[in-house]
């Protein structure tokens, strides 16, 4: 429900005009609402004069919302002051009755009557000193500095912190941010959410928002974020429709090139084959799958965890999901090498399988052993319907259809890999990366090419276009297991992350 305070003729280039309700207007509005409604959560934004602030300030006094969030808009982010000085007082005293404030570095200055902070450590300490004196915590937001990573971290009045980061976005479509920030983080607290929670899962939310904001297209200026982002995606993902039409694969393969290429991926043409195939049938499977590549390539998860920005709550969600896969993978595996016609071939599932457990498995139990709550994290839906039809294919179709269900998950990684730029050591997840790109991996990768090639070469025609489709159908669900994680949650794991947060400063 909404106040208005003002009424703004305004677009992606700057207000034109503001319009102020008169006082009793808004008194009556802000009347209908708490005469009626159970408030669980207040937030303010643009209240432009010191009688606006006033009115609210009483009303608020009042009916003494549970939480109240303040957005101070005293300064643009073109460091224009925003209010005339009655005004500025006005809301100096306002803030002091709220949960947490949400100033921008210009605003926290005149909040504390400091100098403006030229970096992070003095923006905090700056909040620190103000919320130990006022008993409100605030909330500081690096965007307006210039370090290429932007951070968001609660002070409380107590001296505790919760800090969040991401990488800064290259983009026009920020107007709002602020707002749309303030308003979440309002609606997270009224529901409940602790702070280190309420905090990682509106970061999360805005991160992606402005990631996608310019793709909306909206204005010749700023451009808003695109709020609705995470809604469409998770909408999208939860629709039943089938993953490729009746026709996508023929029911006889006879030669290479009878298998379609997929459709071409909307942001551009298809991927070259990082590792190249090992002959006709299996570069014919290349081209009916390089789109989803392409989609792993770009997708949310991936760029996320390229750039380390992922939180860490859903990358440890990510890794207790694939040690269940290895599991049940090295299973498939073993089938397929007890099945397998030639000794090559069985020598190469079998090695694979073990690599699986022993090698791979490695480097979740260490991750994990020190997070005690992700290794409690039980087999995911995403990950149950890929490795049943990972054992599916191998214990109960032909073996070539197994072999060629079970290639994705090597050939994908090593595309993955292949598009990294340089990892620094610093990355918080470069032991995985570079695991994608591992001289030993991606000979790995050459001998699953080498055996499912072999494999289709000498398979039915019927037996052959089975195995394509099975080969489609692993390609797209190894797309929804990457995007599995940025479909929980980010509080499963946000008290977690805060706690070995703490642990690691103290």
């Amino acid at each position: 429900m909404a106040a208005v305070t003002a009424v703004v003729a305004q677009n992606t280039h700057g207000v034109r005009d503001i319009h102020l309700p008169p006082l009793a207007t808004l008194a009556a509005q802000l009347a209908a609402v708490s005469d009626d409604v159970t408030l669980d959560a207040v937030k303010t934004g643009m209240l432009a004069t010191a009688e606006i602030i006033d009115l609210i300030e009483q009303w608020v006094r009042t009916h003494r919302p549970p939480v109240l969030v303040i957005d101070p808009v005293m300064v643009a982010t073109s460091g224009d002051r925003l209010l005339a000085p009655e005004a500025e007082q006005a809301m100096l005293r306002f803030c002091r009755l709220a949960t947490v404030v949400t100033p921008n570095i210009d605003e926290l200055a005149v909040l504390t009557g400091k100098p403006l902070a030229r970096d992070e450590d003095e923006a905090l300490t700056q909040a620190q000193d103000w919320a130990t004196e006022t008993g409100v915590a605030v909330l500081v937001k690096t965007g307006h500095l210039t370090d290429r990573e932007v951070s968001t971290t609660w002070v409380s009045p107590d001296g505790t912190r919760h800090r969040t980061a991401t990488p800064r976005v290259d983009t026009r479509a920020t107007h709002g941010t602020g707002c749309s920030l303030a308003a979440a983080l309002a609606t997270r607290l009224g529901a409940g959410d602790a702070p280190p929670v309420a905090l990682a899962r509106v970061t999360d939310w805005l991160h992606e928002a402005i990631v996608h904001g310019a793709a909306q297209q909206v204005g010749s200026g700023h451009g808003p974020v695109d709020h609705a982002r995470r809604a469409r995606r998770l909408a999208a993902a939860g629709s039943a429709e089938p993953w490729f039409a009746a026709d996508a694969v023929p029911t006889r393969w006879e030669r290479p090139e009878e298998l379609a290429a997929g459709p071409a991926d909307a942001s551009g043409p298809v991927p070259a084959a990082a590792v190249a195939p090992a002959g006709p049938w299996t570069q014919a499977l290349w081209a009916a799958g390089a789109s989803l590549a392409a989609q792993i390539g770009e997708s949310g998860f991936v760029g996320a965890l390229v750039d380390g920005s992922l939180p860490e709550g859903q990358f440890s969600f990510y890794l207790a999901q694939d040690a269940h896969y290895l599991q049940r993978y090295s299973r498939a595996l073993t089938a397929l090498a007890d099945r397998a016609p030639g000794a090559e071939a069985r020598r190469f599932w079998a090695e694979s399988s073990r690599h699986c457990l022993e090698t791979e498995m490695a480097l979740h139990r260490d991750w994990l052993g020190q997070r005690p709550a992700s290794t409690e994290v039980p087999v995911g839906p995403v990950t149950s319907a890929y490795t049943d039809f990972l054992l599916a294919r191998a214990l109960g179709d032909r073996y070539v259809v197994g072999a060629a269900a079970a290639l994705p998950c090597f050939w994908l990684y090593a595309q993955v890999g292949a598009g990294l730029p340089e990892v620094p050591a610093e990355h918080p997840y470069a032991a995985w990366l570079l695991t994608y790109r591992d001289p030993g991996f991606v000979e790995g990768v050459r001998g699953a090419l080498a055996v499912v090639e072999e494999a289709l070469a000498a398979a039915s025609a019927e037996d052959r276009a089975a195995a394509a489709h099975a080969y489609l159908l692993a390609c797209r669900h190894e797309l929804e297991f990457f995007e599995q994680a940025r479909r929980v949650d980010p509080a499963a794991f946000a008290a977690v992350s805060a706690e070995l947060a703490a642990g690691a400063a103290r």
